[in-house]
């Protein structure tokens, strides 16, 4: 299930990634086709090239650490 503001399902990222690697589609025709940014599409390219499709799914917008983070002791 993707969150609220994504921009694609993890399906829909699934087919724009294999647009892109593997019919060869132009990066900006097939972000274009999918409505996203071209840097939105060359990164879930990116991602598939990487993971495969286990790469499209969504991941936290969280951060992995808070070097700043206030003690609570």
């Amino acid at each position: 299930m993707s969150h609220a503001n994504a921009a694609l399902t993890p399906r829909a990222r699934l087919r724009l990634a294999r647009l892109i690697v593997v019919e060869q589609w132009p990066v900006a025709a097939a972000a274009e086709m999918f409505m996203v940014d071209p840097s939105t599409a060359r990164k879930w390219a990116h991602r598939y090239r990487a993971e495969g499709p286990a790469g499209m799914a969504d991941r936290s917008s969280r951060p992995h650490r808070q070097p700043t983070r206030t003690s609570l002791v």
